[in-house]
């Protein structure tokens, strides 16, 4: 999957958190999006897919992805230590089954990077106007 973060606040690290300590940093930079890219397993034994795996957070009903900034991030000398949560809970079982059947595609979502406050996105995060999670 890919989550691509724009808008970024200038100044302020961000990465992906994998596990409970560990970080993936950004595959692009720029002062206008960060790209990240991660996998991520899938069970479908219902309706709604079960993510796993070291990127997929929290319990099985609500899971996540954490997009940590600041000294979160591992940024020492931030004044920023914030993390948001990037909900999984809208893929859907039709979306998976599109990927498994197109070698290649991959799930999508872009999200807004800087808050209403001027600093790093926090808490849980509504992805962009124009996209939720797209098959791409």
């Amino acid at each position: 999957m890919r989550i691509v973060v724009t808008d970024p606040p200038a100044g302020v690290a961000m990465q992906v958190q994998k596990g409970r300590d560990e970080l993936l940093p950004p595959i692009e930079k720029t002062k206008y999006k960060l790209v990240f890219d991660l996998a991520v397993d899938v069970q479908l034994e219902s309706d709604a897919p079960n993510f796993l795996g070291k990127f997929a957070q929290g319990p099985k009903q609500s899971r996540f992805i954490y997009i940590n900034s600041g000294t979160y991030a591992g940024q020492t000398d931030s004044c920023w230590g914030r993390r948001a949560k990037v909900s999984l809970m809208d893929v859907t079982a039709k979306q998976i089954h599109q990927i498994l059947a197109s070698p290649g595609t991959r799930l999508e979502i872009s999200i807004r990077g800087t808050g209403t406050d001027g600093g790093p996105v926090c808490a849980s995060v509504k992805p962009n106007a124009t996209s939720g999670w797209k098959v791409i």
